[in-house]
């Protein structure tokens, strides 16, 4: 597996959430750059005895409701 791809969402507190697309990986930050040393440190857990990916995705997903016109 050469990449991991989270999907972000940002919650209303501003914070952010991390979900991996293909494995059991979850991770929750406060910040941009909290969370992706966040993501980090989770998958560096949940690879610990086997070969991390060389890379990394964070696909952040914007959920809008537009009222009608």
């Amino acid at each position: 597996m050469a990449e991991l791809v989270f999907e972000v969402t940002q919650e209303a507190d501003g914070g952010y959430c991390a979900e991996c697309l293909t494995h059991e990986i979850f991770t929750q930050a406060n910040s941009w750059e909290e969370l992706r040393e966040n993501v980090r440190e989770a998958v560096r857990a949940y690879f610990f005895d086997s070969d991390i990916p060389g890379q990394i995705r964070l696909h952040l997903v914007r959920d809008e409701m537009l009222a009608p016109l």
